[in-house]
């Protein structure tokens, strides 16, 4: 992955284009990490190889994991970084398109490239928090 920042001013806007290969999430974790990243919003087009998407099981509390292995297009990938205690976390959805037209979509776990991502990041000046939710299990932004 490499990247370019394309504004710098009091919200800077920075530019990660991956490669074939290169896995999305993890990388992006890493990204945030390095960055010090606590309030930005992600877009992304591209296309992948293989992906694991989740799909939230309100009565067991946790991600059914969707596989998907052939090459689809990335339609349309949003999400957010915000802070999980004192580290940034990154949540993406994600709608993918296939070879027929059909669409698959949910919470983006991983995913391999090929041939490219082209995200956009674009961080706050400010921070956002997430907190354990007791109803849902999962860690949630709370605003106030």
């Amino acid at each position: 992955m490499r990247s370019k920042v394309l504004n710098a001013g009091s919200e800077r806007t920075i530019a990660l284009v991956y490669d074939a290969g290169d896995e999305v999430v993890a990388t992006l974790q890493r990204f945030a990490a390095d960055q010090s990243l606590t309030a930005s919003r992600i877009s992304a087009i591209g296309a992948f190889e293989r992906a694991t998407l989740g799909y939230f099981d309100w009565q067991r509390k946790d991600y059914e994991r969707i596989e998907i292995d052939e090459q689809v297009e990335v339609l349309s990938l949003l999400g957010d970084i915000a802070l999980d205690g004192d580290k940034p976390k990154v949540h993406i959805h994600v709608v993918l398109g296939r070879r027929d037209g059909s669409c698959v979509g949910g919470h983006l776990l991983q995913a391999q490239v090929r041939p490219t991502l082209e995200l956009l990041l674009v961080e706050s000046p400010g921070y956002l928090k997430r907190e354990h939710d007791a109803a849902s299990g999962l860690p949630l932004i709370r605003i106030g």
